[in-house]
């Protein structure tokens, strides 16, 4: 799997912040971790903004990001 592919949590959390930029997400997350009580949350967040960390503004630019939600064996995007 490659490292930096986007798993269908992290995508949806990347969705509820400002996608304008790389560095606009990253702060948008950033900020909102002291405010993520759950342990499995702050584990999504810290993996994202580490795929983050590790891909290009030219590559980040050409990723489209929409919420999706398992279906059983299935991935449906919303």
């Amino acid at each position: 799997m490659d490292s930096t592919a986007f798993t269908i949590e992290e995508e949806n959390l990347i969705c509820i912040f400002d996608t304008t930029s790389r560095d606009a997400l990253i702060a948008g997350i950033r900020g909102a971790l002291p405010g993520f009580e759950e342990p499995e949350l702050r584990e999504i967040a810290e993996s994202t903004i580490s795929k983050l960390n590790n891909i290009t503004d030219a590559d980040f630019s050409a990723l489209k990001f929409s919420p999706a939600y398992h279906n059983g064996d299935e991935e449906t995007e919303v």
